[in-house]
């Protein structure tokens, strides 16, 4: 289940990773829009509700200057607790240029509970990541790292990436970007697998770029995540499949508020 935070998180669109320049234009995303997806978990070749995600987006001031905020909260339901509590809650800061500011992970997973945090600093062409990761009866690790290519966090990548325009694609392509987890930097590789028409449970089709999410391990790729993104100006996950170590999982956009820019993507409703 906590791969979902990756996803919503991270992987979907991680395309577009300029070198050095983190700045980038905001073509997608306002203060006021929120997403809520519905969580399933495949038990047994049983899928059942598993909880809800909520995603939003803000308005603030921070040290000054004007930025955006966005939270994503991650909750299990009552029957999942059962085998595996999850109390997720990311917060990122950017500047209105979309450039990492801040980030923290407050996640209570299972017995538990940790809190990353990293801060974004830029000098000399660089990009500082600062990181610190507490957990409950552990003591607390630092790192610090620089790169000469933009660093960002779980939900930072996502919030660049959905302003970019991705008609230059082609099947197969495979994107690496660089994301603080806390404790490191890890190079990430996202696969773009082409576009695909997707019907969601209340019956709305919408027409997707689809990708992919992988990982390297004794030279062979391991599928971890396929998404579905909505093929408009807005890139909307829609669709989200989680390939676990213990099973799959799912998540499904069920509501849209405050979207910037109409949703064409829609096939039939």
């Amino acid at each position: 289940m906590k791969k979902t935070i990756l996803i919503l998180l991270c992987g979907w669109f991680a395309i577009m990773v300029t070198r050095a320049q983190c700045a980038a234009q905001n073509e997608a995303i306002q203060a006021g829009e929120e997403l809520v997806y519905d969580l399933k978990f495949n038990w047994k070749f049983i899928w059942v509700a598993a909880g809800q995600a909520k995603m939003d987006m803000q308005a603030i001031t921070y040290q000054g200057k004007p930025c955006f905020r966005s939270n994503l909260i991650s909750v299990s339901n009552k029957q999942v607790d059962f085998f595996f509590k999850m109390r997720d809650t990311l917060t990122c800061i950017t500047s209105s240029r979309l450039e990492p500011v801040y980030f923290r992970k407050g996640a209570e997973e299972g017995d538990r509970y940790t809190v990353d945090e990293v801060w974004f600093s830029y000098e000399n062409g660089k990009c500082i990541a600062d990181q610190r990761r507490m957990r409950r009866g552990r003591d607390t690790v630092r790192s610090k790292d620089q790169s000469d290519e933009c660093i960002f966090d779980m939900l930072s990548i996502l919030m660049r990436a959905r302003s970019f325009d991705v008609s230059d694609y082609k099947v197969g392509d495979k994107i690496l970007f660089d994301m603080a987890t806390g404790t490191k930097v890890e190079q990430q590789t996202l696969i773009y697998r082409g576009r695909k028409n997707f019907k969601a449970e209340n019956g709305v089709k919408y027409r997707c770029l689809v990708f992919s999410l992988v990982e390297y391990k004794k030279g062979k790729e391991k599928e971890v995540i396929t998404f579905y993104v909505t093929d408009d100006k807005n890139h909307l996950p829609v669709r989200l499949d989680l390939y676990l170590n213990f099973g799959s999982a799912k998540a499904f956009l069920r509501e849209i508020k405050g979207n910037r820019h109409p949703l064409t993507s829609i096939i039939e409703k």
